[in-house]
């Protein structure tokens, strides 16, 4: 079986381990929440690995580059979402700073990923 490029991606492996631990914790999410809270921080955590393999695709470092910030950017919604469910009491303390911590390690992969393609050091 063929691997791709996104997946030999350090950051993408990282954003994939972080989609995991996403929908974990949203099952623990009261119920009313499925349709609410919980639909959107599944799904901006999904985007943050979709944006990478879709980039991953594109011809241009220019193009390629333009999706690390929508994954960056979906990083950042997903931050957004960590805080609501903590201020909302869906996560304690201790689950929220991890988190904090996933995000912060992503944005800081992304950034360095996006640098690296615009440098032209990562063509794929």
């Amino acid at each position: 079986m063929h691997n791709y490029s996104f997946e030999k991606l350090d950051t993408w492996q990282r954003a994939r381990l972080f989609r995991k631990e996403i929908y974990q914790l949203v099952k623990k999410f009261p119920k009313e929440e499925v349709f609410g809270l919980a639909s959107q921080i599944k799904r901006s955590s999904s985007s943050i690995a979709d944006c990478i393999a879709e980039g991953s695709a594109r011809i241009t470092s220019k193009d390629k580059a333009h999706f690390i910030t929508m994954s960056y950017s979906s990083t950042i919604e997903t931050l957004n979402h960590i805080i609501g469910a903590y201020d909302l009491g869906y996560i304690d303390q201790q689950e929220y700073t991890l988190l904090r911590l996933w995000v912060d390690e992503l944005s800081n992969k992304l950034n360095a990923l996006r640098k690296s393609i615009l440098k032209g050091n990562l063509g794929s």
